[in-house]
């Protein structure tokens, strides 16, 4: 993306622009393969001009603006374990709310966390929604993330995902962010570790969007390479449950709910070449236990096609937007405010906070050769009344809810979460109460396997 004029404006670049960009990157795909947005388009407001810098603190870092300047672009030195020295750079502003949300946007080849933060919205964004914005910056040469070696595909593993779960963590205890509404977000080689965050930590994240990248593992090499030629080709072809099983061997054992994703893609990206694009929506459509086939296409803008997985509403489980005639250099003004809308971030203040203690939940189904019935006991075992709840859940593949009792249940199928009902919205300490639903299925006619009530995961029995 090139960006010129005022501060705080981003703008397309002109077709000669983009022809001279895309040469450039073909002479440089050996070292630098990976397309950039260019000049900024946002000052950082500090008094000399230069970035501000704060280090972290020695002990446990204490809530509040004390913790980093309000309203400026800083960074934040010994954040915690980072093998690959990444630098960490964050945005908290003025109107940061409590418990607040967390943005993590990462930037493209070539690029820094200060290129990312003044080349996109996000950071004016947080000022209107009171979130806080992290900008991991990569020091390798290439400064391209790690999305290629076996340390960076899996949970823990090493390597740059582990550098950025550091970050998350520290903005989590330094400002009590709310865990349940931590996000990721990417360009080109940022989108690809934005796949590879929600593959390695889908604990962690609520939800991502990449945009112009590849699969979760599609670039995976073994030589140390930094660069995979078939995939950027777009000749890596996989099945569903393959490219699923990709995600889930990141982090083994792992039944929990998964991070929803939106994926954007230029039809004639000649870096990361258009396949890469449905090659996502079938690794993720698996992964979150959804069909492949759009629950709604329209086009949201003139040359989008906008296709959605697993319901038709803003939060779909899967969001796929492809842009007819656009090459690699895809982000523009204006999208970052959809990505926000994905997210569901665009309202001031939080969502609905996790309560204090513990859950548990026992579930049973009665089947039919296509249909089941499925109940649900939720027992509060914390010590705090817990007032107003939404129980999240993963059906199995192939099911889908017809009608329920209890709650509201949204969407159908997938991701769903059930909504308290009027009559039952307060839990007591150590008591229950029972909800159900009555569900279609195509020959799987399991029971969900791992729920969260109001953002903490719950015993099951």
């Amino acid at each position: 993306m090139s960006a010129t004029g005022s501060s705080n404006t981003v703008r397309r670049p002109s077709r000669s622009g983009l022809a001279v960009l895309f040469g450039v990157l073909v002479s440089l795909l050996a070292t630098l393969p990976l397309g950039a947005p260019g000049a900024a388009a946002r000052t950082e407001p500090t008094t000399s001009g230069a970035t501000a810098r704060t280090a972290a603190p020695a002990t446990t870092p204490t809530a509040g603006p004390a913790a980093a300047p309000a309203a400026a672009l800083t960074e934040v030195t010994g954040f915690g374990t980072n093998p690959s020295n990444l630098q960490m750079y964050l945005y908290v502003p003025d109107s940061v709310t409590a418990n607040p949300a967390v943005v993590v946007a990462v930037h493209y080849c070539t690029g820094s966390g200060p290129a990312m933060y003044s080349g996109t919205e996000y950071a004016s964004l947080a000022d209107r929604y009171g979130f806080i914005v992290v900008y991991p910056s990569v020091t390798r040469a290439s400064k391209c993330f790690d999305v290629s070696s076996p340390q960076a595909l899996r949970r823990g593993g090493g390597s740059d995902p582990v550098g950025i779960k550091s970050m998350v963590d520290w903005v989590t205890r330094t400002y009590s962010a709310d865990t349940s509404r931590i996000f990721a977000t990417g360009i080109s080689s940022g989108a690809m570790m934005t796949n590879v965050l929600l593959g390695d930590y889908p604990d962690v994240f609520a939800a991502g969007a990449a945009f112009s990248g590849v699969p979760f593992g599609c670039f995976a090499t073994t030589d140390g390479s930094e660069w995979n030629s078939a995939c950027s080709g777009g000749t890596v072809i996989h099945t569903p449950q393959e490219w699923g099983n990709l995600v889930r061997t990141a982090y083994p054992g792992y039944s929990g709910p998964r991070p929803r994703m939106q994926v954007w893609h230029g039809t004639e990206d000649d870096v990361l070449r258009y396949p890469n694009f449905g090659e996502e929506i079938k690794q993720w459509t698996n992964v979150l236990g959804v069909s492949q086939t759009p629950a709604a296409t329209d086009s949201p803008q003139s040359g989008w096609t906008r296709t959605r997985y697993g319901s038709t509403g803003d939060r779909a489980p899967v969001e796929a937007i492809s842009l007819q005639g656009v090459g690699h250099n895809l982000y523009a003004y204006g999208m970052a405010a959809r990505v926000l809308t994905f997210f569901g971030l665009d309202s001031s203040g939080p969502g609905p906070q996790p309560q204090p203690g513990a859950c548990k939940v026992t579930v049973t189904t009665n089947a039919w050769s296509t249909g089941l019935t499925g109940s649900v006991t939720i027992t509060n075992t914390g010590t705090a009344r817990i007032e107003g709840w939404k129980l999240a859940f993963t059906l199995p593949s192939g099911q889908t809810i017809t009608n329920g009792w209890g709650a509201t249940y949204a969407p159908a199928s997938g991701a769903v979460t059930a909504t308290n009902a009027t009559y039952n919205g307060t839990i007591a300490p150590n008591a229950s109460i029972g909800i159900g639903y009555q569900a279609n299925h195509g020959g799987n006619s399991g029971t969900p396997t791992a729920f969260t009530l109001n953002g903490t995961a719950c015993a099951v029995s």
